[in-house]
């Protein structure tokens, strides 16, 4: 009787943790996996199935990394194009932590998609 109460429990707590799920796979906005694949087909090339590989490379990168993780990866990345002694402290190892998660969610979508 026990195992049935626990399994009912686990099937009634599903929708929701589905409904959790599928929020945090579409947390990045259009415009944003828009930019991503415009980028991605500029480097890549024009054709179909670039545009099919980028597509499923941003969608890889936004099953592994939160938007907030995201957005904060690219900013550090265009900070460090500046120069200036200000812009020193996105050269450090907080800095390189959080490159370092955009880099293997990159390289994951490199495998699963191209």
């Amino acid at each position: 009787m026990t195992g049935r109460l626990v399994a009912a429990a686990l099937l009634l707590a599903l929708p929701a943790s589905a409904q959790d799920i599928g929020a945090r796979f579409n947390d990045f906005p259009t415009a944003t996996r828009a930019d991503y694949v415009f980028g991605c087909m500029a480097a890549n090339g024009q054709g179909r199935d670039v545009l099919e590989k980028c597509a499923c490379s941003i969608d890889t990168i936004a099953e592994i990394l939160p938007y907030e993780t995201y957005v904060e990866a690219e900013t550090v990345l265009s900070l460090r194009q500046t120069g200036g002694e200000r812009m020193s402290v996105f050269r450090g190892a907080a800095a390189d932590s959080i490159v370092a998660d955009l880099r293997r969610a990159q390289a994951e979508a490199e495998i699963r998609c191209f």
